[in-house]
């Protein structure tokens, strides 16, 4: 028999205890299996990313750096926050505490903020490796980077400690039964996390690469100019610098829209962000996704990562020297 129940309680003994919503048997373990693909190709790709660069010594690189870091951050939302979150929206309420309700949000605000921060500063290593690439080695160096990263995670633990000090502070304060994690943001907050987290980001991602793009075209032109044979030369490569310039900018920004611009809907429209809202959990797994969206965007289109997948798979990372083998 596959047929709703009736809501009963998160905790059966308490009489301030929420109540639960049950699910047919046939949703719920559909549901559960979505959750997990997601959550499991999450860590998958992400771990892929991370064994390659720590693996390989040839992919020691600064923009690597960053790479591994943006792998780290987005590794651990697909290991924390999608199965808790997850939980929590199959179970219909909260069963792991207070102190893990406190610290839960803190967290995944704390990991998305820091996979949002290694983005911009991909796009920002990008932007002087195309822009300045005479000067790129000396301005931007492997030591200079992790100090950059460090400083990226430093800001992201103290922003979101600001953001959400009155929840950590006191976690159960919206809470109306027990079974319950109420997070709420109030709109003066959320529009400065708006601004901070969504608005600057994106302004300085869309800038920088117009900005790529721009100077690509312009080299491009510069050697069509030269003479009638550099021009027969270069007018496929113009084509296909122009198509590999725009499919990245396409891609990039129109990912980073897709899945933050519906999260920031409560700050747009004027209102509180609320985890009880009824639409919360779809804005949240949206935006979640984009840590699974961002190993294929950054990594997947580089032949290095291919290769470096293909070593991997086939154990050939475990014979002696493998990580002086050359990838690129």
């Amino acid at each position: 028999m596959d047929g709703t129940q009736g809501p009963s309680l998160c905790f059966p003994n308490l009489n301030s205890s929420c109540r639960r919503l049950l699910r047919p048997r046939s949703e719920t373990a559909l549901l559960y299996t979505l959750l997990a693909f997601i959550s499991l190709l999450t860590v998958t790709l992400n771990l892929l990313v991370i064994i390659s660069i720590s693996h390989f010594r040839q992919l020691h690189t600064p923009t690597n750096s960053l790479l591994l870091s943006l792998a780290v951050s987005d590794l651990v939302v697909g290991l924390l926050v999608m199965p808790i979150e997850g939980l929590r929206y199959m179970e219909t309420c909260w069963l792991l505490g207070r102190l893990m309700c406190a610290l839960t949000p803190y967290v995944s605000y704390c990991l998305l903020s820091a996979s949002l921060g290694n983005m911009v500063l991909i796009s920002v290593d990008r932007y002087v490796a195309i822009c300045d690439p005479l000067l790129y080695s000396f301005k931007v160096t492997l030591n200079r980077v992790k100090i950059v990263i460090c400083l990226c995670w430093t800001c992201s633990l103290l922003y979101n400690g600001c953001i959400l000090m009155g929840h950590l502070r006191n976690p159960g304060r919206f809470s109306s039964c027990h079974g319950e994690c109420v997070v709420v943001i109030s709109h003066v907050s959320g529009t400065l996390d708006l601004v901070f987290s969504f608005v600057g980001p994106c302004a300085v991602m869309v800038v920088l690469y117009m900005r790529v793009l721009f100077v690509a075209l312009s080299q491009v032109r510069l050697l069509q100019s030269q003479t009638a044979v550099s021009i027969v030369i270069a007018a496929p490569a113009a084509k296909k610098s122009e198509r590999k310039a725009a499919r990245t900018l396409g891609i990039v920004i129109a990912v980073f829209l897709m899945c933050f611009c519906p999260y920031y809907y409560p700050a747009l429209a004027g209102e509180d962000t609320s985890t009880s809202s009824s639409y919360y959990a779809v804005l949240s797994w949206i935006m979640l996704t984009n840590s699974c969206m961002n190993p294929l965007i950054y990594a997947l289109f580089y032949p290095w990562f291919r290769k470096a997948i293909k070593f991997i798979l086939t154990l050939r990372i475990l014979q002696p020297n493998s990580r002086d083998l050359k990838i690129l």
